[in-house]
């Protein structure tokens, strides 16, 4: 009779599967990371206000730079200037689905008033019915 031969159960674990996962992982998060902070450089202007209540709906903020180009937190190429139409219509389609969403307009401190006057004309004009001002507190 032949003897068989007991092969002892490897107690080691394999962990180069787990080490190409991780570094996969990172490389995906370093790559994403600086596309998580988006947006438009806007210098707010600063006087005391009474902090937003947090609401259930993430918010529009349509941006207005220095030189009064419209930025808008919805849609595609978030990074870019949208032409007035352009805005009118995501709003209008947005609000179409989503008839409660607040918008809100972050002016910068050196763009004319007229700039912003006419941004909430518009946003009226394609179905916002309250809009809100972003401003910044002073430092004291």
């Amino acid at each position: 009779m032949r003897q068989r031969i007991r092969k002892r159960p490897m107690s080691e674990i394999n962990v180069v599967p787990y080490i190409d996962v991780m570094l996969v992982l990172l490389i995906i998060f370093m790559i994403t990371a600086p596309l998580l902070s988006q947006g438009v450089r806007v210098n707010l202007p600063k006087v005391p206000s009474e902090p937003m209540p947090q609401l259930d709906k993430e918010p529009v903020v349509i941006s207005i730079d220095s030189s009064g180009n419209l930025f808008i937190n919805y849609g595609d190429n978030q990074d870019q200037p949208v032409s007035p139409q352009t805005l009118a219509n995501r709003i209008g389609a947005l609000l179409k689905y989503q008839p409660r969403t607040p918008v809100y307009i972050k002016g910068d401190s050196s763009v004319a008033y007229g700039r912003v006057i006419e941004t909430m004309a518009l946003l009226q004009s394609a179905g916002v019915d309250g809009i809100g001002l972003v401003t910044v507190q002073p430092d004291n």
